[in-house]
C-alpha cells in the first residue's frame, strides 16, 4: 500500500469517527490525514509524513476545534423557540415540580419543569422562562 493511500484511509476513519462521536476531535484528525495524503504524492518519508500528520493535528486541534465548537453551540442554542415561546404566559394541566408536569400552548402538551421547590397546580398561569431541549422551564406568576 502506498503512503498516500494509508494517510487517506486513516482520514476516513477519522471521519467515520466523528460522525460516531460528534467531537469536532476527529473532525481535525481527518483533515490532517486527508492534508497529509496530499502531501505524500510529493514526499515518500514515512518519518516526515508522520511528523507532518502529527503536527497539523495539534495545529487543527488547538487553533480550528474551538472555532468549530463555538459554532456548534451557537447553532444548539438557535431552537427557534426561545424567541416564541419565552416570557409567554401560559396555563398548567399537570402539576408542575422540578422533575414533572405539563402545560399548554396553542393546545399543545408541552413537558414542563420548575426551578423552585415548590408544586405548581393544574390550572395556575405561569410564565416560560427557558426552554431545554423538549421540556420548558417555568415560573409561577
Amino acid at each position: 500500500m502506498v503512503l498516500w493511500e494509508i494517510f487517506a484511509i486513516a482520514g476516513l476513519a477519522f471521519l467515520i469517527l466523528e460522525m460516531i462521536v460528534p467531537s469536532m476531535f476527529f473532525l481535525n484528525l481527518a483533515l490532517a490525514g486527508f492534508v497529509t495524503a496530499i502531501v505524500a504524492l510529493f514526499v515518500k518519508g514515512w518519518i516526515i509524513l508522520t511528523f507532518i500528520f502529527v503536527v497539523l493535528s495539534i495545529l487543527s486541534i488547538l487553533l480550528l476545534r474551538p472555532i468549530l465548537i463555538k459554532q456548534k453551540e451557537s447553532k444548539e442554542k438557535e431552537t427557534g423557540m426561545e424567541g416564541k415561546y419565552i416570557g409567554q404566559i401560559v396555563k398548567v394541566i399537570e402539576p408542575v415540580t422540578k422533575f414533572s408536569g405539563a402545560i399548554t400552548i396553542y393546545d399543545e402538551r408541552w413537558e414542563a419543569r420548575t426551578d423552585s421547590d415548590e408544586t405548581i397546580p393544574v390550572g395556575s398561569e405561569v410564565r416560560i422562562v427557558k426552554n431545554e431541549s423538549l421540556v420548558l422551564t417555568v415560573e409561577k406568576i
